[in-house]
């Protein structure tokens, strides 16, 4: 099952709990589309930590599930990617918080979320090319680029949380009791910031939008007034989304 807890008024926790491995079966991915699909109508929403529970993150697609599709196995695939897209277009910015296995779909979810954070215990696998799929082949370059990319991706071979972090795949290697706690800690960071900007700041990076078309709004937005009106009173801002 999923687990949707808030932490904070502004922060979304959600916890893969599908033992042994988390699998993402489709039982799975339609309460992840159903809670994103209530995060995305939440503006008091301004991050998601996305994570697993039981020392594990996701070994992607439930491969026992998989062996009975039959003539649904195309389809079921293609509503895989279509999670990992509507991850990706999420309004709010997504942490993925990487302890144990991260593996096939697992990385791929991981690199759906636009930042990611690892336990000194995960280990990762682009391991499409070891079920004679194709996987993460668009992400991952784009992220670390074709080169890096390439050796995971056409070798399916497994690899450190060092490893991640020296690609570029996280930003930090954390012990796997603070993991979480670190995760939650770049979230208040982003959910402190001005909501309108984080939002904006993520379409443009993520080729939705250019700066140009984005800066009139958000000048002309109670956030922006705010924030000068705080630096001028020597105070924290109070933004509302507005």
């Amino acid at each position: 099952m999923l687990h949707v807890s808030r932490p904070t008024g502004s922060i979304i926790l959600l916890e893969l709990d599908a033992p042994p491995a988390n699998a993402l079966g489709l039982a799975l991915r339609a309460q992840l589309v159903r809670a994103l699909d209530e995060i995305a109508t939440d503006d008091d929403v301004r991050a998601v930590v996305l994570t697993g529970r039981g020392g594990v993150f996701c070994a992607g697609d439930d491969l026992r599930e998989a062996a009975v599709r039959g003539d649904g196995a195309l389809a079921a695939v293609e509503d895989f990617n279509r999670l990992m897209d509507w991850i990706e277009a999420l309004r709010v910015p997504t942490i993925a918080a990487v302890d144990g296995w991260c593996f096939g779909g697992g990385l791929e979810l991981a690199l759906a979320c636009d930042l990611r954070l690892a336990s000194d215990r995960a280990t990762f696998a682009a391991s499409g090319v070891n079920i004679g799929l194709v996987a993460s082949a668009t992400r991952l370059p784009q992220l670390i680029g074709a080169a890096r990319a390439k050796a995971h991706l056409l070798t399916g071979a497994q690899f450190d949380a060092a490893r991640a972090l020296f690609d570029g795949i996280v930003t930090a290697v954390h012990t796997p009791g603070t993991l979480l706690r670190e995760a939650m800690r770049l979230a208040e960071a982003i959910s402190s910031r001005a909501p309108l900007a984080v939002e904006a700041t993520k379409r443009v990076i993520d080729g939705k939008a250019y700066v140009e078309e984005e800066l009139p709004a958000l000048i002309a937005s109670g956030d922006h007034q705010e924030a000068i009106a705080a630096f001028m009173g020597k105070r924290t801002a109070d933004f509302r989304r507005k």
